[in-house]
């Protein structure tokens, strides 16, 4: 046996049934814990997180906007449409549905994330705060050890999911698309990295503040187009869906199991709630109340799974290449390229290549943070300097090894992450009442000035 199928074989223990169905009952376990607050307060989530009005006074070194795109920026990414294309070319279409599902109660689970993220945070020896998984596992559970664990397997998974095979996928749709030399793909994507993270967290925020709106815009604006002008496909393609979700129909043997295996699986992998990465950016955010920012953290899985992944799955169900000879990762190409000709194909490159690229922005916050936890501050620079080479490596090698033990590393950042969930969730019931009072005093305020 290889080295490369040994790593497949532990990727596919570690990513089983076991840690899908923790996963997911993890957070059907907090929605009952916190009332099904995803469903009650999304409205005022929403308003809050997109707010022109920010929390100036609070400690913090970014806005919630800032701290919610820095967190998009790492989980938009080529699982929103090569992982949903898998979802789909493997499980059918019902598996959108599971993916829906999975992305509800994925809201409590980063709805509890960025409360602890913030409960917990430190500031370090430069003002800055420092949040997440290893300092709740430390300060609020009493385990550093499994802080540390957390920030190992944080630290090498930003090298490689967050990283060298992004900056791969970047350089390896650019080349094919646009017939852009790999290495030249590379260095600009190192240039723009580098520049990104020279101010830390603060130039991060920026950047995503900025390059995430326009990214997401720009891919569901062509979802779209590609819905109205297609309109009398949509109701169809919703329909199959939801039945497709209770038959498995779609797929060989009506493997209903595959289905919902296949859906919650890529959810999971697109919107990373329960791995523990996102709060680590929600730690950093200006707010007076954890469950102010966590709040604006959970509407992260929203834009996430329910906005940017639905436009990628509708568009392929109403397609229906998925039960042809195209392969998966061809699927989203093919089916925008079916209904938009040549323009389709490009604006698919053209869509992986901000997304991925968002993701190395993202992640490198992430890698730094668990890297400075393990360690100290003082090596943060050299960390910084070995992550931005490893985006021009990434682009120019092939990397069939590190992707499966990225993926490796990614699944075994959520055993730790969810005993501190778990573990905590008394913390999170009573943030949640505070945040609660807090809203309700300040309706009645409202209020009373308008009588």
């Amino acid at each position: 046996m290889t080295f490369e199928d040994w790593i497949g074989k532990i990727s596919g223990w570690v990513w089983g049934p076991p840690l899908l169905i923790l996963l997911v009952g993890t957070g059907i376990y907090l929605t009952f814990r916190i009332g099904f607050l995803q469903m009650r307060l999304l409205p005022y989530s929403l308003k809050l997180a997109f707010s022109k009005k920010q929390d100036k006074r609070s400690e913090g070194d970014i806005s919630h906007f800032q701290a919610l795109m820095t967190a998009l920026a790492a989980t938009v990414g080529t699982g929103n449409i090569a992982g949903v294309a898998t979802a789909i070319f493997t499980g059918g279409p019902g598996a959108v549905f599971w993916m829906w599902i999975t992305a509800f109660f994925g809201m409590a689970t980063k709805y509890a994330e960025a409360v602890l993220a913030v409960k917990y945070r430190v500031e370090d020896e430069d003002g800055e705060m420092s949040g997440g998984p290893m300092y709740y596992l430390e300060r609020g559970l009493g385990q550093k050890w499994l802080g540390v664990l957390f920030a190992l397997f944080g630290a090498v998974a930003a090298f490689g999911i967050g990283n060298l095979v992004q900056s791969n996928s970047v350089a390896s749709v650019v080349q094919s698309t646009f017939s852009v030399p790999a290495w030249v793909t590379g260095l600009v994507l190192t240039i723009f990295t580098a520049l990104a993270l020279i101010g830390g967290i603060k130039s991060i925020g920026k950047v995503t503040a900025l390059f995430v709106p326009v990214m997401a815009a720009f891919y569901l604006l062509a979802g779209l187009i590609v819905m109205t002008m297609n309109f009398d496909l949509v109701p169809a393609a919703v329909a199959l869906i939801f039945t497709d979700a209770f038959t498995g129909e779609a797929v060989a043997g009506g493997a209903l199991g595959t289905v919902i295996r296949m859906g919650v699986a890529r959810g999971v992998f697109s919107n990373e709630a329960g791995l523990g990465s996102a709060p680590i950016a929600a730690a950093a955010a200006k707010t007076d109340l954890p469950g102010r920012q966590a709040l604006v953290s959970m509407t992260q899985v929203f834009i996430d799974t329910i906005v940017i992944c639905s436009i990628t799955g509708i568009t392929i169900v109403m397609g229906g290449l998925y039960t042809g000879d195209t392969t998966a990762a061809d699927l989203t190409s093919a089916t925008f390229a079916k209904f938009l000709g040549q323009t389709g194909s490009v604006i698919v490159a053209i869509g992986l290549l901000f997304f991925a690229s968002s993701t190395i922005i993202g992640w490198s916050y992430y890698g730094e943070k668990c890297f400075s936890y393990l360690f100290s501050k003082s090596v943060v620079l050299y960390y910084r300097i070995a992550f931005v080479a490893a985006v021009f490596i990434g682009a120019i090698s092939q990397l069939e090894v590190v992707w499966g033990v990225a993926d490796v590393m990614n699944g075994l950042m959520a055993f730790p992450n969810l005993v501190g969930l778990l573990g905590l969730s008394g913390v999170v019931v009573v943030e949640t009442r505070n945040i609660l009072n807090a809203i309700k005093e300040e309706k009645n305020e409202t209020n009373t000035y308008s009588a």
